[in-house]
């Protein structure tokens, strides 16, 4: 390994933990069966593609901070505007990006807006994964 300053180099890394991500060249895999049984089963690209572009809307911090303030309470464009120091504009466009995705819906009151989590399992989604990165 080319070696810089005392640390081993960024490419050497990427090789070593590529060759780390591989089986052993003895290793014949797992029976056919299971192999077969598990394609038959796997998600298919449709499925694959949407839960993608779901993953794809929490790779967002402003995206991540409205469902994180939606959870708590239904809000009004102005009040999300306010709470993340954002101009209206800004974050109804975040917010139709979020309902096209079936991630948050909204209910009109008069000439107000008022956005709310979809349903429970969005909140789940979003909990479960916060919980997956603050346990250690």
């Amino acid at each position: 390994m080319k070696m810089e300053s005392g640390n081993v180099s960024a490419d050497a890394q990427t090789a070593e933990d590529a060759n780390q991500e591989r089986c052993d060249a003895s290793c014949d895999g797992s029976s056919e069966v299971q192999v077969e049984t598990l394609k038959s089963r796997l998600i298919d690209h449709d499925d694959a593609a949407d839960l993608a572009e779901m993953f794809k809307a929490l790779g967002d911090s402003t995206r991540v901070k409205i469902i994180h303030a939606l959870l708590q309470s239904e809000l009004c464009v102005h009040d999300l505007s306010e709470i993340l120091n954002m101009g209206q504009s800004a974050v109804s466009h975040q917010l139709r990006y979020l309902r096209n995705l079936r991630i948050v819906k909204r209910r009109k009151e008069g000439k107000t807006v008022f956005y709310s989590l979809d349903d429970h399992h969005i909140e789940q989604i979003f909990i479960e994964t916060l919980n997956h990165l603050k346990h250690g």
